[in-house]
Formats: C-alpha cells, structure tokens, sequence
C-alpha cells in the first residue's frame, strides 16, 4: 500500500506518515513535506524517483505526471486499467494526503501583489485531490488533519478504510477544491475587472424545528469566518434547541449590544425591537431599568448583556418568563439559578470588540441583496446643535443613548429616554408620527406608574430619519420632549428647527441616517 503526502498544513502529519509506516505503508512526498518527514524519521520516497522526472518551473510541475494520476484514477475492478498500470511501470496509489497552498491566507495580507498570489496558486495539489477523490470506491483521500486519527484507527482495524469514510472523505476533498477555486475566482475576477460573481461559504450548524411558521422548513448556516457577537460560535450553556425565530431575535439582541463598551448595558428585545434598554453603574442597576422600561413586552422575550450575569441580576431575572439570557460569561452561581429552568436558553457569546465591517445578506425572490453591515455611529456633540436652545451635558449623553438604540428599531424609529433608559419605543409605522406617538404613550404610561407626570420629566427623543415636516417635533413637545437627535436632511428641515424653537426644544443634525428595513 503507498499514501502520497505532500500538505502546506502540516498539523499532525508526521505522526500520521508515522503511523502509516507502522503499518507497513510505503510513503511518497515532494519537497517541504518530505524534507520534513526524513527529518523525522520517516523513510520517504520522492515523487521525482516514482516520476523519473525532476520537480521543474520552480517545484510549479512535480506531481502532474501519468505515473501520479494513472496510479490514483485507475479503476482495480477494471482489468484493463490494470494490465494498463502493469505494462506502464505504474504502482497504486492507495491514499492521497494533500491540503493546498494557503491563497487565501496570502490575499488577505495588505501588501501582497498579484504575482505573490498567483504563486500561491495551487495546481498540482487540486489534480490528485481530484484524481482521488473521483475513485474513491479504492482511494483514500485526506485533506483535514481532523481525519487523520479515523483514517489510522480504520486501517488499524481492517487494511483499510471503509467505503463509506471514502466517500466522506471524498466529498470533503471536492469541498475543499471548490471554496479554493472560489477564492481565486473571486481574486481574478477582481483583478481582471470582471464582474462580482457572489461565492458564498457557509456550514450547516443545525437543522431547525422550523421557520418563522410551523409549515416552513429552516436550516441555520455558520459563516466560515468567525466574528464576534455571533451565534454561531455561542456556546449554549442550557435550555432546548434555538428556533429560526429565537436566532433572529437574538442577532438583533446582540447588533445592540455591541454599540456599548466601557459602561454596564443591558436590553429586552422582542420581535427584534428592543422594548428596554439602560446602561447602569453594573449589571444589577442596567437590568433593572431595562425590566422597568416595558414589563409587558419583556414577557417571553430575549435578554442580552455586555456584563458578566452574576447570583444578584440572576435571581431577579429568574422569575421572569424569558426565552434567552445571552452574556460574555456567567458565574456558576448564576448557573445554580438560572439551569434551574430546563427551557431558559442561556448563551455564552463572545463579546470582543470588532471594527471590521462584514457583508450582510438578505435574499430576494430570484436575487440578493448585499451591503455592508451598519456598525458605524456618530457621536451627537453640541456642534451639531441646529436650534436656539442648546443642549445640557446630561442631554448630550441621553442624546447618544437614544441614537445608538434608535439605530436598531425598525423604521420608521422612534425612542424616547432618559437617565440612560428608554422609556418608549415606537417601531416599523408607515408615519413618523405614529411612531413618535406610540413611543410618547408607552412613556406616559410608564411613567404614570412611577407617579410622574411625562410632560414635566424631561424626555429626549432619536428618530432613525428626518422629519418630513415639522408635526414630528409639535408632538415630541406636548409630552414635554426637550431635546432630539435625528439626522436632518430633509427639505422641510427649517419647519422642524422652527417648531423646536418655539418649544424650547434643543434639537441636533447628525447628518447620518439609520434605516432598517
């Protein structure tokens, strides 16, 4: 039996080539690779003595040669093909262990030129991928040192590995050759100038007990690029399984969260609006104030933090019905607590911090669109004052409060907060003023609990667009609003600045809009 080894990932490979030779393989390699393994003690033959030809063009011609692909793509139930091999001096090649030049690694480097990643072209690797993986009903193909052990315990057993771990096996190589010819199609492309052709990479993570509805069939896929603040690599700490629709809600959870860093936040989200959001001096108080902001919506919802979840915020979260608590981490006596309720999904999500901006795909009958995820936000400062009447530091940090959350709400957006806390939220209307209206009720409301009257508690308000016209602003200012933040823009602008001069209401232009659709 003779394995081919020949791999730019060398993870593992020595004590596989090792383990191979224990059992009586007979190892063929080329350059780096067997280099390394006689370094090792591996006795190893070289390609170019089975070839009888010398690597050439730089090692870019080794294994593309008829003494290579005749051993691997002969068929040994076809006698022809053997008494083909025999009269041509051809040995079997029985296994093929290859992974290819990193390309990909190569392109992402900043200054890398087009010829450093046209060397990083692998051509020979991709051809006795191919080569093996088309027979695999003889071949064994390996190009992820996660398979090795299998490979080894397989052969161990029998002499052989089974049929069905070739095919496996097979299937992952044609993989493995399709996202890297995707990615140097992508690069040529672009080099060339060429139109994009869209190559998406994802990995079945689960299958879903449906979609939104129970009569649609869901799957969810993991991006092969891991980024934080994502639920494909969360861990699941308790609860039953994830639903279409509890992973949409807690991505919308998790694009708030990553707007805080450096203070204690926390929000409630349902139906991927949130319903309470706060910063506090620690988990505790943020949590307290989100619960408070809406305690109706909050039922059954999803809960997501930038803290640690600790004993104290656990035992006051408890009692209510949640589907989700998602956090940097939690103590295990707030495990103690919250495991104590088998269906309460608890997810340890990496929080790290990330500026790079990553693609966003929604799919459309017959197409898709693709954008830039929205990750970036202004900071409302006093320049950006358009009225007569200035706004206070406190408002200034309120103002930002209600813009970074506002970002999130579906249009059209409406909040309304204070002291760090939102106390209504006004989403997805066909009018600005139905929003604002829905928002300014839910903060009389929640405010008459308390005793307060909403017209002398000092609301500041975010809207994720321009006023079209100036009633937007007249009835911010009859529940005693004073002060807003939105992005201006429109052509009626001067009938908002006026309407806020009359009522004494601060208002700031960001000059930057936050539609979500």
């Amino acid at each position: 039996m003779r394995a081919l080894i020949s791999v730019s990932d060398k993870t593992g490979v020595v004590e596989f080539a090792k383990e191979l030779e224990a059992l009586g393989w007979e190892i063929l390699s080329t350059s780096g690779t067997m280099k390394m393994l006689k370094e090792a003690g591996v006795k190893v033959t070289s390609v170019s003595d089975v070839t009888g030809f010398p690597e050439i063009c730089d090692g870019r011609v080794k294994t593309l040669h008829p003494k290579i692909h005749g051993a691997l793509l002969a068929r040994r139930d076809i006698e022809d093909h053997m008494a083909q091999l025999a009269a041509n001096g051809i040995e079997k090649i029985d296994l093929v262990c290859v992974n290819l030049y990193p390309f990909r690694e190569t392109i992402a480097k900043p200054d890398v030129t087009m010829e450093d990643a046209v060397e990083h072209i692998d051509i020979g690797g991709p051809s006795m991928l191919r080569s093996a993986a088309k027979n695999w009903p003889s071949v064994t193909v390996a190009v992820n040192p996660e398979d090795y052990a299998t490979i080894i315990a397989e052969i161990k057993e029998t002499g052989d590995t089974t049929p069905e771990t070739r095919l496996q096996l097979s299937a992952k190589a044609y993989t493995h050759t399709a996202e890297y010819d995707m990615a140097i199609a992508t690069y040529m492309r672009a080099q060339a100038g060429l139109n994009e052709k869209l190559f998406l990479e994802y990995d079945l993570k689960q299958g879903l007990r449906y979609g939104e509805n129970p009569h649609q069939n869901a799957k969810f896929f993991a991006s092969m690029e891991k980024v934080p603040f994502s639920l494909a690599t969360a861990e699941q700490l308790n609860g039953k399984e994830l639903s279409y629709n509890n992973i949409q809600d807690a991505n919308a959870a998790l694009n708030i969260v990553r707007e805080f860093s450096g203070v204690p936040f926390c929000v409630g989200l349902k139906h991927m609006n949130p319903c309470g959001a706060a910063i506090g001096k620690d988990v505790v108080e943020a949590w307290t104030k989100a619960y408070e902001a809406d305690k109706v919506s909050i039922f059954g919802g999803i809960v997501a933090t930038n803290c640690e979840v600790n004993a104290e915020v656990a035992a006051l979260m408890k009692p209510i019905f949640l589907e989700i608590i998602m956090a940097p981490s939690f103590t295990q006596e707030a495990l103690d607590i919250l495991c104590t309720k088998k269906n309460l999904r608890l997810l340890k999500v990496d929080m790290s911090e990330d500026t790079k901006p990553h693609a966003q795909y929604v799919s459309m009958n017959g197409g898709m669109l693709v954008q830039e995820q929205d990750t970036t936000i202004k900071l409302p400062t006093a320049d950006m004052c358009v009225t007569e009447t200035k706004p206070t530091d406190a408002q200034l940090i309120d103002l930002d409060f209600a813009w970074k959350i506002v970002k999130h709400v579906k249009s059209n957006a409406i909040v309304v907060v204070k002291d760090g806390m939102t106390y209504g939220v006004g989403a997805g209307q066909m009018n600005r003023v139905g929003s604002a209206n829905i928002a300014m009720k839910q903060a009389e409301a929640t405010l008459a609990e308390k005793g307060i009257d909403v017209k002398e508690f000092g609301l500041v308000m975010g809207s994720d667009a321009f006023f079209p016209f100036g009633d937007s602003v007249e009835s911010a200012a009859q529940y005693g609003v004073k002060a807003i933040v939105q992005p201006g823009g429109s052509v009626r602008d001067q009938e908002s600045i006026d309407a806020a001069n009359a009522n004494g209401i601060t208002m700031l232009f960001t000059g930057e809009r936050h539609f979500k659709h």
